[in-house]
């Protein structure tokens, strides 16, 4: 069953990456989804016509939500619908399996296979794309490194090369030219948690040099797009009517 999680981020130097993976060593397992000591995350963004998921995280709004479709490594193996729900300081996670040519449907907006669904979240989803118009914001990749603690309870995630892909919303096409969104010697160091946070990872955190953020992927990668519609509150010519 899914829980309400802690999320805690940190922006920080690879020289912090390196020392933080030697005290972690002892502890920590690497994910075994991991090849090489990473995978790559690929995740298209949704927003409606008032911008509300950038606008909301921005303001610092307590409760908000978001969604996105997330894949691996370039891979239609995985491919999963999620919708990211903050509440204060607890973060939620839905997701619903989806197929290659159903993500191909959704961005021809051929919404009609998901209120046919008996998954009630894909039905939701429906309902926000042809009510709030939800369209493809954003398509944000990185390199992440993943360790857990506790057979999953903690995972320390660090998010490197974040960067915007542009030229096309097809999430399966590694191609796609992209922008970075860190400056080079940046990474993001994220912690989560369910119940309890154990001594031995408050210890390792935060680093003495990192600096405690807020932003999301999301905001640096749309920011870092917004020349592509003109202004930073754009019209998607889709939404004219």
């Amino acid at each position: 069953m899914s829980k309400f999680r802690h999320e805690w981020k940190y922006l920080i130097n690879y020289g912090d990456f390196e020392a933080l993976k030697t005290r972690m060593s002892p502890y920590f397992s690497l994910d075994p989804n991991a090849v090489d000591g990473q995978y790559l995350i690929r995740s298209l963004y949704f927003d409606d016509y008032m911008n509300s998921a950038y606008e909301e995280k921005n303001m610092g709004i307590q409760f908000r939500k978001k969604y996105r479709i997330r894949i691996y490594n370039f891979s239609d193996r995985s491919i999963k619908l999620e919708r990211k729900i903050k509440n204060g300081k607890y973060i939620f996670k839905e997701a619903a399996k989806l197929t290659k040519q159903q993500v191909y449907d959704i961005l021809d907006g051929n919404y009609d296979f998901l209120l046919q669904s008996d998954n009630n979240f894909l039905r939701e989803f429906y309902y926000e794309c042809v009510s709030k118009m939800l369209r493809p914001r954003v398509i944000v990749d990185y390199d992440r490194a993943p360790y857990i603690l506790d057979a999953g309870t903690v995972r320390i995630t660090f998010d490197m090369k974040v960067r915007a892909a542009v030229g096309s919303f097809d999430i399966f096409d590694g191609t796609l030219p992209t922008l970075s969104a860190l400056p080079s010697d940046k990474l993001i160091m994220e912690v989560k948690y369910t119940e309890f946070l154990p001594q031995i990872v408050r210890d390792l955190c935060p680093p003495a040099s990192s600096e405690f953020v807020a932003a999301s992927k999301f905001v640096l990668c749309c920011d870092k797009t917004a020349y592509l519609f003109g202004s930073e509150n754009y019209i998607d010519e889709r939404y004219i009517i």
